[in-house]
């Protein structure tokens, strides 16, 4: 366990794999225009330490290469149960804004949910995998 916190251990790392496997995000810029109000040089900070981690990765733009979009490792993808397990424990027990029918099908259809976000992680779409809603900001 001392392993995984010390990789994983702080907010920001969770929230920026969080943003990479469900909401979609690729950029340093959506990334910071998340909403979390991450800072600039922690958010920099935090995907050096995930990419030393070999739980992300910099790819280059295909239409820009000045451009650096960043993608989960197999490492990476193999976080989704706890991320999802997580999700699902605050929701139930904090006010996250999540709509209730929305936690209550994630908790009832793990091994559905799942094997999407595997399969959107392979077939690189990006496309926001949970839908939006009013989070509570930290």
């Amino acid at each position: 366990m001392s392993v995984s916190l010390e990789i994983l251990g702080d907010r920001w790392s969770l929230l920026i794999i969080r943003d990479l496997m469900v909401r979609g995000y690729r950029t340093f810029k959506e990334f910071q225009e998340s909403g979390e109000r991450i800072a600039t040089n922690i958010l920099a900070s935090r995907l050096k330490r995930l990419e030393a981690a070999k739980i992300i990765r910099p790819e280059a733009d295909a239409s820009d290469g000045r451009k650096v979009n960043y993608r989960l490792t197999e490492k990476g993808i193999d976080l989704a149960p706890v991320l999802l397990e997580m999700l699902i424990w605050g929701a139930q027990h904090e006010e996250t804004g999540a709509p209730c029918a929305m936690v209550a099908k994630l908790a009832r259809q793990r091994e559905q949910v799942l094997a999407e976000v595997r399969q959107r992680w392979r077939e690189r779409d990006s496309t926001p995998f949970l839908p939006a809603f009013d989070a509570k900001q930290p």
